[in-house]
């Protein structure tokens, strides 16, 4: 069972992540990789690769649509924390269906959750 997110991508290759700089600094409990930032203003940092296009996060490996995921994941900076998917809680995602739709992806839907592999079997046991 594939996680929807692992397959996509789409979000870390269509936004621009913007961030306070104190994610980048451990002495403030930061853990935001710095020398994968570029400094947007006096407040702000922006991992690289999101600021112009083509957009593509230099956290992510593999190829959106097919295969993805982060290279920093438990390092990621907040903005890409609070980036749900679509359906994963039972609510749509404005945001993940507009990233899905410029790569071309099929938007996810509740089923996705349900069935992530697409083997006709939930993901979790039935009750007896």
């Amino acid at each position: 069972m594939a996680h929807p997110c692992l397959l996509c991508g789409a979000c870390c290759a269509h936004f621009r992540v913007a961030f306070h700089w104190s994610e980048t600094d451990p002495f403030l409990g930061g853990a935001v990789p710095a020398e994968l930032t570029s400094r947007l203003d006096p407040h702000r940092v922006a991992m690289r690769g999101t600021q112009a296009g083509p957009v593509r996060c230099i956290a992510l490996q593999g190829q959106p649509g097919v295969q993805a995921s982060c290279g920093i994941y438990a390092q990621r900076p907040s903005v890409c924390r609070a980036v749900v998917p679509a359906w994963e809680f039972g609510q749509p995602s404005a945001q993940c269906d507009k990233a899905r739709a410029a790569h071309g992806l099929a938007l996810l839907t509740p089923q996705d959750w349900l069935d992530p592999g697409g083997a006709g079997v939930p993901s979790l046991p039935r009750s007896a």
